[in-house]
């Protein structure tokens, strides 16, 4: 097997690719990346709809990104994967993963049938039923896998690995760089918000909601009469930096000293009612998150969650972190993606640094497979 691996992003909007050599040594190599846009429509919410259209796309990175291997790994983390804890009698893996029909058709939105299903076993305990082993059920859509590797099939390129987007963010940014304790991994996608708790580097609880950074763009758009590439560059220009002064009450935005438009090169009255929207909308998505981290702790008293690793592309907004850290009353910090991993001389290593957030799916999904 070759020991260069690729992660492919398939995002809405653009495939990101990173090359990496080495994936399972201690400081592997990123030898190249690339980025293509895609039109609207043909990727949704991380799913592909149109499989030649992507094909073609890829076929273009690859053309253009200086790519050596055909060998990749692809990542799904949207509305359609579902990741919940279970625990069953103690066995071999294999023999866990075999029963998985049997023991989840409950627990699934969809028939068992349907859905692709793994166990990722986390620890064992003792039950009144006998030895147990405890660990995360990850199930993702059938057909929503297939569309995604059958349109790398098309573009003559060889999946070798189906991975989950949310462990391959968590151990790219909390289990590579050793991040010890209970850790929170928030990763602020375009269309879903994924949050996963970590202990000592291990996943142990999963979430994926059905909002992002989309959701805001779309809001300004609409409340301020304008289009979509105007609306994100306001999203990413004012943020929440207008509510750096908000109510510090968990779980709410609100009550924030009102806004005066005085932003770093503001228009005004355009900014104001943008910076209302957009405290809007994440006070709802941040609202989703801040209940799932409470569930997490309700249902984990003795392991609380001490510290956030944000990640994805909502949390370059301005203004977030802060905004995070007085709902959670936690420290927060971004994740850094290329902390773990050298870079080939070929690449321009600020460029990759400037943008290098943006490739943090990708990479996580190459450093998942050991060659």
């Amino acid at each position: 097997m070759s020991s260069n691996i690729v992660g492919i992003d398939i995002g809405t909007a653009h495939l990101r690719a990173v090359e990496v050599r080495n994936p399972g040594k201690s400081r592997p190599i990123v030898l190249s990346y690339h980025e293509v846009a895609l039109p609207v429509g043909a990727v949704v919410g991380g799913e592909v709809l149109e499989p030649h259209t992507v094909a073609a796309a890829l076929k273009t990175m690859w053309s253009n990104g200086g790519f050596h291997t055909r060998q990749v790994v692809l990542g799904m983390g949207n509305q359609r994967v579902l990741a919940r804890n279970l625990s069953v009698p103690k066995m071999s893996l294999a023999r866990i993963r075999q029963s998985l029909p049997f023991e989840v058709q409950d627990l699934l939105p969809v028939p068992v049938t349907d859905a692709l299903l793994d166990f990722y076993p986390i620890s064992e305990s003792t039950t009144e039923q006998g030895p147990t082993v405890n660990g995360l059920l990850i199930a993702a859509v059938k057909a929503a896998v297939v569309a995604n590797v059958s349109a790398v099939r098309l573009a003559g390129l060889t999946t070798i690995d189906v991975d989950l987007i949310p462990f391959a963010i968590s151990r790219l940014l909390v289990t590579r760089p050793g991040i010890d304790g209970v850790v929170a991994v928030i990763d602020l996608g375009a269309s879903t918000t994924s949050v996963v708790v970590t202990r000592e580097g291990v996943p142990q609880f999963v979430r994926i909601i059905p909002t992002g950074g989309d959701d805001v763009t779309q809001a300004l758009a609409t409340g301020l009469t304008t289009d979509v590439g105007t609306a994100d560059l306001l999203k990413r220009r004012v943020g929440l930096l207008a509510r750096a002064a908000a109510d510090t009450r968990p779980g709410s935005f609100r009550g924030a000293v009102p806004f005066d438009g005085v932003i770093a090169g503001g228009s005004g009255p355009i900014d104001a009612v943008g910076a209302d929207i957009i405290a809007e909308v994440m006070n709802d998505q941040l609202g989703s998150v801040l209940n799932t981290l409470n569930y997490y702790a309700n249902t984990r008293p003795s392991d609380p969650v001490t510290a956030i690793v944000l990640s994805g592309g909502g949390a370059q907004m301005p203004g977030l972190p802060g905004a995070v850290s007085r709902l959670t009353r936690l420290g927060v910090s971004t994740g850094e993606p290329l902390s773990t991993v050298a870079l080939a001389s070929a690449i321009d290593a600020e460029a990759l640094r400037q943008s290098g957030t943006a490739y943090t799916v990708a990479l996580g999904l190459a450093l998942g497979r050991a060659a």
